[in-house]
């Protein structure tokens, strides 16, 4: 029985995007991407590598190629408002009056 040559190549791990929400914030910015075998460790390398001031109080990581995303080319039809919808304008809606503003 033959062992296999060893070879130099390293497994390819999958690219993490990171997502940081700072001390002041709402909201998750993107802050870059990673490569990690597990969601564990992209969070430790997240926290290790964008957040070296502490700056960060939520780490968010998503699998690259978990995300999809609209195409350039799709800008016009995707973003244009549907106007010929009426149930998209809140004047078709009848709010009570004990609602109040909104």
């Amino acid at each position: 029985m033959g062992m296999d040559a060893p070879t130099n190549e390293k497994p390819e791990w999958p690219l993490w995007e990171v997502f940081i929400r700072g001390q002041h914030g709402m909201s998750h910015r993107h802050f870059g991407s990673l490569h990690a075998p597990n969601a564990e460790m992209a969070i430790k390398a997240a926290r290790d590598v964008y957040t070296r001031r502490k700056e960060g109080v939520s780490i968010w990581v998503v699998p690259a190629n978990e995300i999809t995303a609209s195409s350039p080319s799709d800008k016009g039809p995707l973003y244009e408002p549907a106007e010929d919808k009426v149930y998209r304008h809140p004047s078709f809606y009848k709010i009570p009056d004990d609602i109040g503003a909104m």
